[in-house]
């Protein structure tokens, strides 16, 4: 059963929260919240985070502006839908409002029927968001559950991520190809769990059936992962992660740039980690022996 939406509504004037309170309880929304000032929406926000804020501009102690902006750049809060409803009616006020990330702009006098269309919509939206942001746990959670069946391959998917990120960052990749790699870090294995445990685990060297199995788990991985938008990013890694610049990897047998550049970013951290990390049937190498393969695999 959904629950009920909240919304929060911000504005000095207490004529005008009522109006806005009354408007949303005649619409069938009944769980509001109130505030006089920003610092007061703030605090508001931080103890029960709303699913949608009706925010006015000109208000004391803190501007609405500065709220959204506060607001916009918090990672907790920043797809909480914000409508700024103001007397401010300059095409500079809006683009302002807009490029601080809030979601729509209304000028007072507002039309109560536009408002309340623009209600709807945003917290359809943000229910949609919150579902996605539902489906996206379980996924890192099942990557995690699938990483913790071996003891010896337990931490590599946050090992892989945060050295790949740092890889990204030296060579000055951009922010979205950053979180494209930490996603990818975490899910570049997950479809393992389409192979078998006695595959996985087994501590001698694979059969070339068992191989053919295992080397199945990139394309099941993006199978997995590709009905979520917020990992679109990602799926260049979980799919290629094994492809090889002279075409010798898997699945696609992808060469030199064919291989996106954060598949390749991908594998080089992948195998890295997987050289110096004991596996079943080998002690972890040093690093200096892992970087020494990794330059002599280059050359290929």
């Amino acid at each position: 059963m959904n629950k009920e939406p909240k919304i929060l509504v911000v504005d000095d004037e207490p004529q005008n929260l009522e109006l806005l309170s009354a408007y949303l309880e005649k619409a069938g929304y009944n769980n509001i919240a109130t505030a006089s000032n920003g610092i007061e929406a703030l605090r508001l926000v931080d103890g029960n985070p709303p699913d949608l804020i009706l925010l006015d501009v000109m208000m004391p102690k803190m501007n609405g502006f500065e709220v959204c902006k506060k607001l916009k750049d918090d990672s907790k809060t920043r797809l909480i839908p914000i409508v700024i409803i103001t007397a401010l009616r300059d095409v500079e006020d809006k683009i302002r409002a807009l490029d601080l990330g809030a979601d729509e702009f209304l000028s007072k006098p507002f039309n109560r029927a536009e408002l309340m269309a623009r209600v709807r919509a945003l917290l359809k939206m943000k229910h949609l968001n919150d579902n996605l942001e539902a489906a996206e746990d379980v996924i890192f959670t099942l990557a995690r559950t699938i990483e913790a069946r071996d003891r010896y391959t337990e931490g590599h998917c946050e090992r892989v991520s945060d050295l790949s990120i740092t890889l990204a960052k030296e060579i000055g990749l951009s922010e979205n190809d950053q979180k494209a790699l930490k996603n990818g870090g975490i899910l570049h294995d997950i479809g393992k769990i389409a192979i078998d445990e006695t595959i996985l685990n087994k501590p001698g060297k694979l059969t070339p059936e068992e191989f053919e199995k295992m080397k199945s788990h990139p394309v099941k991985g993006a199978e997995i992962c590709k009905n979520l938008k917020t990992l679109t990013d990602a799926l260049p890694i979980i799919r290629s992660h094994h492809e090889k610049c002279d075409g010798s990897g898997y699945p696609d047998g992808l060469k030199k740039d064919e291989i996106p550049v954060i598949a390749r970013i991908m594998a080089i951290v992948d195998v890295y980690d997987a050289i110096i990390t004991d596996r079943p049937y080998r002690k972890g190498l040093p690093q200096d022996t892992a970087i020494n393969i990794l330059k002599e695999e280059s050359k290929k």
